[in-house]
C-alpha cells in the first residue's frame, strides 16, 4: 500500500517464543522463572487502591529507583525504569543510532537486537563469537555508536569477565550497553563499571530472577548524564502504577529472591549432569537455561518430538545453532519429565 517507511515495509518483526494456550504442558522455551513471584509482590498487588489507577503513575518510578539504587550501591539518579528490558534496548537504539551511526554486537546473541536496528534504520556490525564464546577482539574497533554485549549471553549461557568488559569500555568511542537480563543466575555483575565509565549502561530485567515476566519491568543503570539523555526518549509514563508497586516489593524481598535463585541454580546443575549422562553436550551455563547440542537424532527432530509430548523448548534453524536446543530450567518435576522424554526420543530414528 506504500504507507510504511521502506525499512518498516521490508523488516521482519521479532518472533517471540511460542506461547501455547494449553495449561497441560511443560513450558521450557521462553526462560520464565518456574517459581512464583515474591509473596510481598503479591501482597503489593492485592493492596493496589482505586486511586492509584485513577491517577497517572509517577513518571520516574522513584520508589523503584530508590530501591534499585540502594541494592546496587548507586544513587537514584543512576537508575532509569522501563517497560521491560526490551524498551530500554529500543530507547538506546533511538538515542545513539541512525543511518550513519551503527550498532555492534557479538553473535549469536539475543535476536531482538537486529530487529530493533532495522526499525531504527541503522547499520548492524555483527562480530562472531569463537566456539568458546570468548569476547571478540574486533568488537573494540568497529567504530559503532552503540555496542551491546549480552552478559550472560543468550543463548549460550556464557559470561564475559568484568575486567574484559572494562577494557572494552575503555577502548570504545561509543556507548557500551551490557545486557544483564540473566545476571541474577550468574553470581556476579558489571554494575561497578557504572562508577568508573561515563559510556557504560547496565540493563536489568525483573522477568527472570524475580518471576515477573508478565509484569514487564526492567531498568537501566548508568551515570546521570546518560540517564538524563535517555529519559528524553522514553514515553511520558512508561511504567504503570501497578508495575511500580509490585516490582519494588519484589526487589526489596531479598530473602525470597536468594532462595528462588538457589533453587533454579541447583536444578540447572542437576539437569546439566543428567543430560550429559545421556551422552549429550551441554555447555556450562550462568543463566536459567542451558544450551544442548544434538547430533543423532537432530535438534530439529528432538524439538518436534518434545512438542508432540507437550514439552516446549527453543530451537533456531540458524548457523551455529541448528544443532542445538535451548532449554529453560523448570521445576524438579518438569525437569524429570523432560529427561524421561529425552531418553525415549534419543532411542528413535528420524
Amino acid at each position: 500500500m506504500g504507507y510504511f517507511r521502506e525499512n518498516i515495509e521490508k523488516a521482519e518483526g521479532y518472533v517471540p517464543g511460542f506461547q501455547p494456550r494449553d495449561t497441560d504442558i511443560i513450558k521450557l522455551n521462553t526462560n520464565e522463572n518456574p517459581y512464583p513471584p515474591s509473596p510481598r509482590a503479591m501482597q503489593a498487588l492485592a493492596e493496589i487502591r482505586p486511586e492509584q489507577l485513577r491517577r497517572y503513575p509517577d513518571p520516574l518510578a522513584d520508589a523503584f529507583r530508590c530501591a534499585a539504587a540502594e541494592i546496587n550501591g548507586l544513587a537514584p539518579e543512576n537508575v532509569l525504569c522501563c517497560n521491560g528490558g526490551d524498551e530500554l534496548l529500543n530507547m538506546a537504539l533511538r538515542c545513539f543510532c541512525d543511518e550513519t551511526r551503527p550498532v555492534a554486537y557479538p553473535v549469536p546473541t539475543y535476536s531482538l537486537y537486529p530487529v530493533l536496528a532495522r526499525l531504527q534504520d541503522c547499520p548492524t556490525i555483527e562480530i562472531p563469537f569463537d566456539e568458546e564464546f570468548n569476547l571478540p577482539a574486533k568488537l573494540a574497533s568497529t567504530g559503532a555508536a552503540l555496542t551491546i554485549v549480552c552478559n550472560p549471553n543468550a543463548p549460550s549461557g556464557t559470561v564475559v569477565g568484568t575486567e574484559e568488559l572494562a577494557a572494552l569500555a575503555d577502548e570504545l568511542t561509543g556507548v557500551l550497553l551490557i545486557d544483564e537480563a540473566y545476571v541474577d543466575f550468574a553470581g556476579r555483575s558489571c554494575v561497578s563499571l557504572v562508577r568508573s565509565f561515563d559510556n557504560v549502561i547496565i540493563l536489568r530485567s525483573m522477568s527472570k530472577g524475580y518471576s515477573l515476566a508478565g509484569l514487564r519491568f526492567g531498568y537501566a543503570m548508568a551515570q546521570p548524564d546518560l540517564i538524563r539523555g535517555m529519559m528524553k526518549a522514553k514515553d511520558s509514563y512508561n511504567v504503570d502504577a501497578v508495575a511500580i508497586a509490585v516490582a519494588t516489593a519484589a526487589l526489596r524481598d531479598r530473602q525470597y529472591y536468594v532462595e528462588n535463585i538457589e533453587k533454579v541454580c541447583a536444578e540447572r546443575a542437576e539437569l546439566t549432569e543428567q543430560l550429559r549422562g545421556l551422552g549429550l553436550t551441554v555447555r556450562d551455563s550462568q543463566t536459567n537455561f542451558i544450551l544442548v547440542t544434538f547430533a543423532e537424532p537432530s535438534a530439529a527432530f528432538v524439538h518436534e518430538q518434545l512438542a508432540a509430548r507437550k514439552i516446549f523448548v527453543r530451537y533456531w534453524p540458524l548457523p551455529g545453532l541448528e544443532d542445538k536446543l535451548r532449554i529453560s530450567i523448570g521445576t524438579p518435576q518438569q525437569n524429570r519429565m523432560l529427561l524421561e522424554a529425552a531418553k525415549e526420543i534419543l532411542s528413535l530414528r528420524e
